[in-house]
């Protein structure tokens, strides 16, 4: 029996995880670079890079629907995938197939001759293969980790984002957030726009972006985006730009979308995206996993929230339309600061329970318990045995009027996934 595309793209992932597991990191160029040479993928009119701590999956989200509203063919490379590796890549708003990938894989493979490639490094340089044999008006690639060191920095863009700074990941990027701001600075390029969409940089901030040489948008200061009604305006140097609130859930929403909308106008005449494609975009953009509601009586809520940046954001959407009661299912990898997500979400629920996922990196649950005691969050902290297990319990005690948030990490709402059918 011949094999599908699938099950070839299956079985290249499992020797890939074999080779180079997903948890590995080794931050660096010198080896992408190297490999990025000898493939020589075709750059297209134009690429804008998205950095930060959170909301740069949804920034990716509303560029891709701009684009496409304009008329513009586009690729967006985005990591971590929910269920299926191929979510990873988009082109024109649609997966790229199981056969695309697995050659863009083998083209990598051939190309490394030898060089140690880690498992995002590999699927990022795929992703180039993809997207230049696609031959397509616009690149929008995701940042995975940081940005100065990041296998996305290996390709300049033309429009650098930077949606957010916040304390992930500092066994990478450094313990304070001037440290992980200074490498998420990394993706400016000299003369080029970068736009910094974190409300309140940290100190120092500045010193390094003018360094770069790039040419500065801070929120703030270069533009600004000023809630009006069922809208936002846009402002930057003499132009104003009147909006339609983001269709994706979460207020915080409103600041990726400016600096969508921002990034979007300065790609130049080259590449026109119109205020009406901007306003476009922003209504038909989705991104699965955030405060996305897949079930009511209850309703359920997946949301991929996993540190503390993320889960004040969350808090402040639950605040803003409490329900009665509201149940936390919640699961969380070994690396993440279960105190300061406590902290930030200490009296959003009337009920905590905790499971472990399946993952080699989880947290168990009575170590979850522990620190969500320890950060005193109001209500019952309960562990149980599975996630599934989670769900049915947190359902029942939530009836048919109050609601449900599974969130943590990424891993979470992919295993979440499965168990409900309305999305």
């Amino acid at each position: 029996m011949s094999s599908t595309p699938q099950d070839d793209l299956a079985e290249w992932l499992r020797r890939l995880e074999q080779r180079a597991p997903e948890s590995r990191i080794e931050l660096g160029l010198d080896r992408v670079r190297r490999v990025h040479r000898r493939l020589a993928p075709k750059r297209p009119q134009a690429v804008i890079t998205v950095g930060g701590t959170n909301g740069k999956g949804s920034v990716v989200a509303f560029l891709e629907a701009m684009g496409r509203a304009a008329g513009l063919s586009t690729f967006a490379y985005t990591s971590p995938h929910l269920i299926d590796f191929s979510e990873r890549f988009r082109i024109n708003g649609q997966r790229a197939s199981q056969a695309a990938i697995v050659e863009a894989m083998d083209a990598v493979e051939e190309a490394r001759d030898g060089t140690d490639l880690t498992y995002f490094e590999h699927a990022t340089l795929a992703g180039f293969v993809l997207a230049a044999s696609s031959e397509l008006d616009l690149w929008l690639l995701e940042v995975g980790l940081g940005g100065r060191l990041d296998a996305v920095n290996v390709v300049d863009p033309d429009v650098a984002v930077i949606t957010s700074i916040g304390l992930d990941h500092t066994e990478w990027l450094g313990p304070t957030r001037l440290d992980i701001a200074r490498e998420k600075a990394g993706i400016a390029r000299s003369g080029r726009p970068l736009i910094v969409a974190e409300a309140r940089p940290p100190r120092g901030l500045d010193r390094i972006l003018e360094a770069s040489g790039a040419e500065l948008w801070r929120r703030g200061r270069e533009y600004r985006s000023i809630r009006r009604g069922d809208g936002f305006v846009l402002r930057w140097r003499d132009q104003r730009l009147a909006l339609p609130l983001p269709a994706l859930r979460g207020q915080w929403q409103q600041s990726n979308a400016a600096a969508a909308a921002l990034a979007a106008s300065l790609l130049g005449p080259g590449l026109l995206i119109d205020s009406a494609a901007v306003a476009e975009g922003l209504h038909a953009a989705r991104v699965e996993g955030r405060m996305q509601v897949v079930a009511d009586a209850p309703e359920v809520l997946l949301d991929v929230a996993h540190n503390p940046a993320a889960a004040r954001a969350l808090a402040g959407e639950l605040a803003r339309a409490p329900v009665a009661p509201t149940i936390a299912v919640f699961a969380a990898l070994c690396d993440k600061d279960i105190l300061g997500i406590g902290r930030a979400l200490k009296g959003s629920f009337d009920h905590w329970l905790l499971a472990p996922i399946d993952s080699e990196r989880a947290l168990s649950a009575s170590e979850m318990a522990t620190q969500l005691r320890e950060a005193a969050v109001t209500g019952a902290v309960d562990t149980l045995n599975s996630l599934p297990e989670a769900i049915d319990q947190a359902r029942s005690l939530a009836g048919a009027q109050g609601r449900v948030v599974v969130f943590g990490s990424f891993r979470t709402v992919a295993e979440a996934w499965p168990l409900f059918e309305s999305h």
